[in-house]
């Protein structure tokens, strides 16, 4: 374990994430400014895909974080079997489920009851397909839908707020089971999905476009909501939620339904709208 990875363990996660999004909605300009300039030079973040290029005209740096990118950028798979990447990024992991378990890191995982904090909400997709994709700070930060759902639920997790670089995913125990995060479970034409945004630390919130921000809640208990009653339908390749800052969303298949594309496996760059995996 590397020195900042085993200091986390120690620091106040819920403190410096709420500090953190103080810094990220103020609209003090040398706070913006300074802000925004360090993260497009230290990341290399590439503002000509932006639909806003100009950084100045971001009113906060949580603005410039969310930015939206210009029509065309990002394209779906044209293959209508294709389910799609939901973020810009890299590949954490990916593969199948086995035993119930998802695999992190040379000789760590986790079981998808943990990752769903429910064991029954984890069994359909017992022997299927996951695919985990960290989005470092200079990426695209608005995940989208892989495949058209009708939403089911949501269930807020509590939990702590580690770092999910790559040094801690190698280094601490479950790692995307122990993070706050919010499941998110759709209805397919192919059966059940869930759609999983993980916070980490410095991630000062996240937000979907059902409901607004539902991180940080900072809570004890596991809240789940239920839109079973709305018909909320959202299509293949929408936008459904963003993240303030750098983090990680897992993607749940069932078995049975699709194979993941070739050529994926760790470390992988992936871009939205790529093939994630194609229906069997």
């Amino acid at each position: 374990m590397d020195a900042l990875t085993a200091l986390t363990h120690a620091l106040p996660h819920r403190l410096l994430s709420s500090l953190a999004r103080r810094l990220a909605y103020s609209r003090h300009p040398r706070v913006r400014r300074w802000l925004i300039d360090t993260v497009v030079r230290r990341f290399g973040v590439d503002l000509e895909e932006a639909l806003e290029s100009d950084p100045k005209a971001y009113e906060s740096f949580n603005a410039f974080f969310t930015r939206a990118l210009r029509p065309g950028v990002r394209v779906p798979d044209p293959d209508p079997r294709a389910l799609l990447m939901p973020a810009d990024g890299r590949i954490s992991q990916c593969g199948p489920i086995e035993g119930g378990r998802i695999f992190q890191a040379k000789g760590r995982s986790f079981t998808a009851a943990e990752l769903l904090a429910d064991a029954e909400d984890a069994a359909p997709f017992a022997d299927g397909l996951f695919a985990t994709v960290y989005l470092s700070p200079r990426d695209y930060h608005r995940v989208h839908m892989p495949w058209t759902g009708r939403l089911l639920r949501t269930v807020h997790v509590p939990g702590r707020l580690f770092s999910v670089g790559p040094a801690a995913v190698r280094a601490v125990p479950r790692l995307f089971a122990r993070n706050e995060r919010l499941v998110c479970h759709f209805e397919c034409d192919f059966g059940p999905m869930a759609v999983v945004m993980v916070g980490a630390l410095l991630v000062s919130g996240v937000e979907t476009v059902w409901s607004g921000i539902e991180i940080p809640r900072y809570g004890r208990a596991v809240t789940v909501k239920d839109y079973r009653n709305q018909r909320l339908v959202l299509e293949r390749f929408a936008e459904m939620a963003r993240f303030n800052y750098g983090s990680t969303v897992v993607v749940l298949l069932p078995p049975g339904v699709a194979t993941l594309a070739p050529g994926l496996g760790a470390e992988a760059p992936v871009r939205l709208g790529q093939r994630l995996a194609t229906l069997a």
